[in-house]
């Protein structure tokens, strides 16, 4: 496991009497242990909380109070989903009667639901998802992670309380969302989120994207190409920031999107640049660190380079490693392949896109910035004694 999650009857009191080193800085009940000298990461600090019952949630978000328990089954029929309520007895001190050391708690049949791969709420999904409104995206990103379909008693809940998600701070929906996009079928993630009713609410501008067709080079109307294009990027193993560039760069091609009679078909002309800011809005608004929304405002603002390599120059490839950055270049020609695979064309890269993967490494080799240059001014002015 990645974390451990240890309950227990002692009240917080009691456990910090019992341990060496804890803190306990909220309103729950949870109390940290800390462990010296272990190596493993996952147990420097271990969370134990007591059994406990919790009040209305007014916010959508956390408990208005708590109450503590004597009885693991309290603590676990307040839980989200069936998987999540499952409790292991390690010590058996005498609480579970002659059950043996090791005995599983599971009154709600989690294991069953395991080996069916569904996700069912806990008891009522409406209380459920009342009550923390995260749940509603808790299940799909579940869902994408593990390959389990959600029961369709849950789902029918999911859709009737999707505006709750508002309530929701956006840093924590940022975190689930980041894990349906990094997940192995973000696609299928993504189609789930807009089936529901929860897209709307984390990219709102990804709805408008639905059945707006494009020109002839295209196979796909925009929300399948980037969903598709998205999915690449994963099974490439790409970054996020390649994968959430994936899933924004024609996200402006709604807004953009003009007839174009000369041509006979849609044009989409600056979607590129009015992408790369509507990118920016959307990263700033989920609460993304800065050095991540750059990044990918950038691999957005020019995943449209030029790369007709019997017409462009060494010249022309330098300009473009100084656009984007030496370190965001190899990133942009991965951009490039998920965006051929996600338009329906049957190569990644043709030899056009390795002619031009040829002509970076080549300016690679060049100072393409003042930086680069291995001389400087201080050292021009001792040799010319200015």
């Amino acid at each position: 496991p990645k974390d451990w999650d240890v309950t227990t009857n002692a009240k917080p009191e009691d456990i910090i009497r019992l341990f060496k080193e804890t803190f306990y800085e909220n309103e729950y009940g949870t109390v940290g242990v800390v462990n010296e000298n272990v190596s493993d990461e996952t147990v420097k600090v271990i969370e134990i909380t007591p059994y406990r019952l919790e009040s209305e949630y007014s916010d959508k978000r956390r408990p208005d109070s708590v109450v503590f328990s004597d009885k693991i089954e309290d603590d676990l029929k307040r839980r989200d989903f069936t998987i999540n309520s499952i409790a292991l007895d390690i010590e058996n001190n005498g609480e579970t009667g002659n059950l043996h050391k090791g005995h599983i708690i599971d009154p709600y049949k989690g294991q069953e639901d395991l080996k069916l791969k569904v996700i069912e709420t806990v008891g009522d999904p409406h209380n459920r998802f009342s009550e923390d409104a995260l749940r509603l995206l808790r299940a799909v990103r579940i869902s994408a992670e593990l390959g389990f379909v959600i029961r369709p008693e849950t789902e029918k809940a999911i859709k009737t309380h999707a505006p709750l998600l508002q309530k929701i701070a956006k840093e924590r929906i940022k975190d689930e969302f980041v894990r349906v996009i990094m997940s192995d079928k973000p696609m299928e993630g993504l189609v789930l989120c807009r089936n529901l009713g929860l897209l709307q609410y984390i990219i709102p501008e990804l709805e408008k994207s639905v059945s707006v067709q494009q020109n002839k080079a295209h196979s796909y109307d925009v929300w399948e190409h980037l969903l598709r294009t998205v999915q690449h990027s994963a099974e490439k193993g790409y970054s996020l920031e390649i994968r959430l560039a994936a899933l924004l760069h024609d996200i402006a091609k709604p807004e953009t999107r003009r007839w174009g009679k000369d041509q006979n078909q849609w044009t989409f002309y600056g979607h590129d640049v009015v992408g790369a800011r509507i990118t920016e809005r959307i990263l700033s608004g989920l609460k993304f660190p800065k050095k991540v929304n750059d990044k990918v405002s950038i691999l957005v603002r020019w995943h449209m380079f030029f790369s007709d390599t019997e017409q462009i120059t060494l010249s022309a490839v330098r300009r473009m490693i100084v656009n984007v950055g030496k370190e965001n270049i190899w990133d942009l020609m991965n951009l490039r392949i998920c965006d051929r695979i996600g338009t329906g064309r049957p190569k990644e890269s043709p030899y056009r896109l390795r002619k031009y993967r040829s002509m970076i490494e080549e300016a690679m080799m060049d100072p393409v910035s003042v930086a680069m240059i291995k001389i400087n001014g201080q050292r021009i002015m001792e040799i010319t004694n200015l």
